[in-house]
């Protein structure tokens, strides 16, 4: 994205146009009837993208490709950039242009912007929490918005996170069920881990979930390159920690809120993984107060 703090890397320029024509599409933005019946298309007009609330900005690049796909002539001039802390009052972008292109891409640019930049900062928050307590990257999971999880994981960057497995096909992750069915065919961690080493992709890392201590110790000496330690206590994390003694990346998951995450980040762990980013986040209250020619 062109309006990207330095170092911010950008999501697949394809996956932020196609969201954008799908919202498009989706909000019927060139049957906007009342803004035909209304608003001539040879009047211009103005707009302040409008701040309401403190936060972390998110998704310029979002709106911009939103008037862009539109067709009209809107000069867009921003104030601000993705990742930059913003304050209530705070004008981030001005646009000017065809009057009626303006207000029909309004809601849809707004969306992008308010749900991106929540996303942002509510990452941030955890972010700054964790940093409190210790040197753990925060992550986000994969409970994303069906199609929008380029976006979405973007503005997990943008607030300061990092990003975990973005598909499937990324990193093994034997997990609980997984445990399960090789339990149900006499398949232990070992041997199962043996076995995924076999069939899946040598540059692939393996990473076992594990709800107890003595899992995850077992995950570390069957080969784990990362051990998840799921839902467990504070005390537990530390005891996993210590006992791992540096062995394999230790991943907290599960349940982590801005209360606890200053105590998970304080026990040692590598990472701490918070679905709440995506799919918690509330939107950044922003406007577009337009001025008509």
């Amino acid at each position: 994205m062109s309006g990207a703090s330095a170092g911010l890397r950008p999501p697949d320029a394809a996956a932020l146009r196609d969201a954008v024509a799908r919202s498009l599409a989706e909000d019927r933005v060139l049957e906007d009837v009342t803004t035909q019946a209304t608003v001539p298309p040879d009047q211009s007009g103005r707009g302040s993208l409008l701040v309401k609330r403190d936060g972390v900005l998110c998704g310029l690049d979002a709106a911009r490709e939103v008037f862009r796909q539109l067709g009209g002539t809107i000069a867009i001039e921003a104030r601000a950039a993705d990742g930059d802390a913003v304050a209530c009052g705070q004008v981030v972008a001005t646009r000017a242009g065809p009057l009626s292109t303006l207000l029909s891409g309004e809601r849809v640019a707004l969306n992008f912007l308010q749900r991106l930049s929540g996303i942002a900062t509510l990452t941030r928050a955890f972010v700054e929490r964790a940093a409190e307590g210790g040197t753990a990257r925060i992550t986000d999971t994969r409970k994303t918005t069906p199609g929008l999880r380029a976006l979405e994981r973007y503005a997990v960057r943008a607030g300061g996170g990092h990003n975990h497995r973005d598909t499937l096909a990324d990193l093994v992750l034997i997990k609980d069920n997984h445990l399960a069915a090789a339990a149900a065919r006499g398949v232990a961690l070992p041997e199962l881990r043996r076995e995924v080493r076999e069939r899946a992709p040598h540059t692939h890392r393996i990473e076992v979930e594990a709800p107890d201590v003595e899992t995850a110790l077992l995950a570390i000496e069957a080969g784990a390159d990362i051990v998840m330690l799921d839902n467990m206590t504070v005390a537990a994390m530390r005891e996993a920690v210590e006992a791992a003694a540096g062995r394999a990346v230790l991943e907290a998951s599960g349940g982590v809120n801005l209360e606890s995450v200053r105590k998970i980040a304080a026990t040692g762990v590598d990472l701490i993984s918070v679905g709440a980013l995506t799919h918690s986040a509330p939107a950044l209250d922003i406007s577009l107060e337009v001025e008509p020619a």
